[in-house]
């Protein structure tokens, strides 16, 4: 398996890995790994179950919560 070395990495940043590494109980290269892994290589979700989620939280919308008049008050109000 390839090896990689880092050099020059800034403090704060290191201090950042390795909490995060003792919060997930990983060692700091396995952290890493971890972190390279969501960056480049992402999860895909599948567009069925987009649109599943997103039409439950359409449902969760109330319509009558914020009317046109509410919203024309909120654009008016402060002004001259």
């Amino acid at each position: 398996m390839p090896a990689l070395t880092i050099k020059n990495i800034p403090y704060d940043l290191y201090q950042d890995l390795k909490y995060a590494a003792e919060r997930h109980h990983r060692s700091i290269n396995s952290e890493v790994i971890v972190c390279l892994k969501r960056s480049l290589q992402p999860v895909r979700i599948n567009p069925e179950d987009r649109l599943k989620d997103i039409r439950l939280l359409r449902s969760q919308i109330r319509p009558d919560v914020v009317t046109v008049e509410d919203i024309n008050r909120a654009i008016d109000e402060g002004r001259p």
